[in-house]
C-alpha cells in the first residue's frame, strides 16, 4: 500500500467489539489517566504549597509562589513537543504502546520529585533538577491524552462514545482527588515543620506504586480496533503531524479554542486560588486543600453525566453552556472565597467545577471527532496540548500578576471570561457529531 493511498477516505468500518473488552479498554485508559493527572497536578498543589519555600527560599510570600509556578508552567511548554512527538508515532505505529510509555515517564519523573534535595542542601542545583523533571512530567502527558482517549473512542459505541470517553476524563479528576487527598491528609496530621521536612515528599514517592498498577492495566488492552482496521486499509501516514495541520487545520484550530476557557478556568479555580487563599488570606492550607478536594469530587461525578448528556442533545449545547457557565460563575467565585468560611470556599470550588466539566466531559469525544482516524492522535493531541503554553502554564501566574498590580480579582475574573467566550464561540460553529460512526466521519475526510 503506497503512502498516497493513505490520503483516499476510510470507508471499512472496524470490526465489531465485544462490551467486556470495550469496558476494559475504557477502564485502562481511564486508570492511565488517573495515574497520570496524579502526577502531573500533584506537582500543581506542591507549588502552591511547598515548591516556593523548598526550592525558592530567598524570595518570600507571593514572590517564591510566582517563581514555584513558573517551573509548573515548563511542564505546560513540553507538552506540544510531547503531542507532535507521540502523536506522529501513535498514528504510526498504534495507542497501546504510546500510553504504555506515556505512563512510564510521567510516573517516573514524579517519583524522582520526590527524592530531590531542595535548596538549602544543594543550591541553585535543586530548583534546576525540579524543571528537568517537571520537562519530562509535561512530554510524558503531552501524549497520554489523546492516546487515552483514542483508546476510549475507537473501542466505543457510536451512541455512547461521549459517556465512555467521559469516564476517561473522569480520571483526570480522580487524579487531582487523588492527589488532593493525600496531601490533605498529611497537612491536617502532620506539622507544618514535618510536612516541609518530609510529608510533601510521599504522594510523590507513591506515583511508584501507581505506575506498578497502571503499567499492569493498559499491558492488557489490545490495540484500538478502529486503528487496526485503517491501518489494515490504507496502511499508516509518513508525516501525520504534518498532515494533520496541513489539512486539518480548522480542526486544530477549533480543538484548541474548545480547551482554552476550560484550562483557564480550571487552574484559575485549584491551582491560584490555594495561593489565593494560603499567602493572601492567610488561612490554612487544609482550607485550600479540602476546597480543591471538593472540586475534585465534583468533577469525577459530573464529568461522565455530562459527556452522557451530550449523546442524547448534542456536544456543542452542553459545551456551550459550560463555557457560558464558568464565565458567570467566576465573578462569584471570588466573593465566595473572600468570606473565608471554609464552606462556602469548598463550595465555590465545588459548584464552579461542575460547571467547568459541562465543557471538560464532552472534550475527549468532541476533540476526537474532529478528525479522521489516519491522523486523529496527532491532530487531537495538537488540539488539546497548543494551548496549555497560553493557558494553564500561563493562568497562575497572569492571575497573581493581576492581583499584584490591581489589589482586586475582578480582573481575573473578566480573564477568564475572555477565554470561555472563546470556547464558547467554538462551540457554536462547531460541527455538530453525536452519534456518527468514525466510518462516517473517516468517509467525510
Amino acid at each position: 500500500m503506497t503512502e498516497e493511498a493513505v490520503a483516499l477516505p476510510l470507508e471499512t468500518p472496524a470490526p465489531p467489539v465485544g462490551v467486556a473488552a470495550r469496558r476494559k479498554a475504557v477502564m485502562g485508559a481511564a486508570i492511565g489517566t488517573t495515574i497520570e493527572w496524579y502526577d502531573f497536578l500533584l506537582y500543581a498543589t506542591a507549588a502552591a504549597l511547598v515548591f516556593g519555600k523548598l526550592f525558592f527560599p530567598t524570595h518570600a510570600g507571593l514572590a517564591g509562589a510566582t517563581l514555584a509556578f513558573s517551573t509548573y508552567a515548563l511542564g505546560f511548554l513540553a507538552r506540544p513537543l510531547g503531542a507532535v512527538v507521540f502523536g506522529h508515532l501513535g498514528d504510526r505505529i498504534g495507542r497501546k504502546t504510546l500510553l504504555i510509555t506515556s505512563l512510564f515517564l510521567m510516573g517516573g519523573a514524579t517519583f524522582c520529585i520526590g527524592l530531590l534535595p531542595t535548596y538549602n542542601a544543594v543550591g541553585v542545583a535543586a530548583p534546576l533538577m525540579l524543571i528537568g523533571l517537571r520537562l519530562l512530567q509535561g512530554f510524558g502527558l503531552g501524549g497520554e491524552w489523546a492516546g487515552a482517549i483514542l483508546m476510549a473512542a475507537e473501542y466505543a459505541d457510536a451512541p455512547r462514545r461521549g459517556f465512555w470517553c467521559g469516564l476517561v476524563q473522569a480520571g483526570g479528576a480522580a487524579g487531582n482527588l487523588l492527589a488532593t487527598g493525600i496531601l490533605a491528609v498529611l497537612a491536617a496530621t502532620q506539622s507544618e515543620a514535618a510536612f516541609l521536612a518530609w510529608g510533601w515528599r510521599v504522594p510523590f514517592l507513591f506515583s511508584a506504586v501507581l505506575i506498578v498498577i497502571g503499567l499492569w492495566v493498559r499491558a492488557s488492552v489490545e490495540e484500538s480496533p478502529v486503528f487496526r482496521a485503517a491501518r489494515a486499509e490504507a496502511g499508516v501516514h509518513r508525516a501525520p503531524v504534518t498532515e494533520a495541520l496541513r489539512t486539518r487545520w480548522v480542526g486544530v484550530a477549533l480543538g484548541a479554542a474548545l480547551k482554552i476557557g476550560e484550562n483557564i478556568s480550571y487552574y484559575v479555580m485549584t491551582a491560584f486560588t490555594i495561593t489565593y487563599v494560603t499567602e493572601v488570606m492567610k488561612l490554612p492550607r487544609s482550607v485550600a486543600l479540602n476546597g480543591v478536594l471538593a472540586g475534585g469530587v465534583a468533577g469525577a461525578v459530573t464529568m461522565p453525566l455530562w459527556s452522557w448528556l451530550s449523546d442524547k442533545i448534542g456536544r456543542r449545547p452542553v459545551y456551550a453552556f459550560g463555557a457560558a457557565g464558568v464565565g458567570i460563575w467566576l465573578f462569584v467565585f471570588f466573593p465566595l472565597v473572600r468570606t473565608g468560611q471554609p464552606a462556602v470556599i469548598a463550595l465555590a470550588i465545588l459548584a464552579g467545577v461542575a460547571i467547568q466539566s459541562a465543557m471538560n466531559g464532552p472534550q475527549g469525544a468532541f476533540i476526537a471527532e474532529l478528525f479522521p482516524t489516519r491522523v486523529r492522535y496527532s491532530g487531537a493531541s495538537l488540539s488539546y496540548q497548543l494551548p496549555a503554553i497560553i493557558g494553564g502554564s500561563l493562568a497562575p501566574i497572569i492571575s497573581i500578576g493581576l492581583l499584584n498590580a490591581t489589589g482586586s480579582t475582578v480582573p481575573i475574573s473578566i480573564y477568564v471570561a475572555g477565554a470561555c467566550a472563546i470556547s464558547l464561540v467554538a462551540a457554536l460553529i462547531a460541527r455538530e457529531t453525536k452519534g456518527q460512526t468514525f466510518a462516517e466521519i473517516d468517509a467525510r475526510g
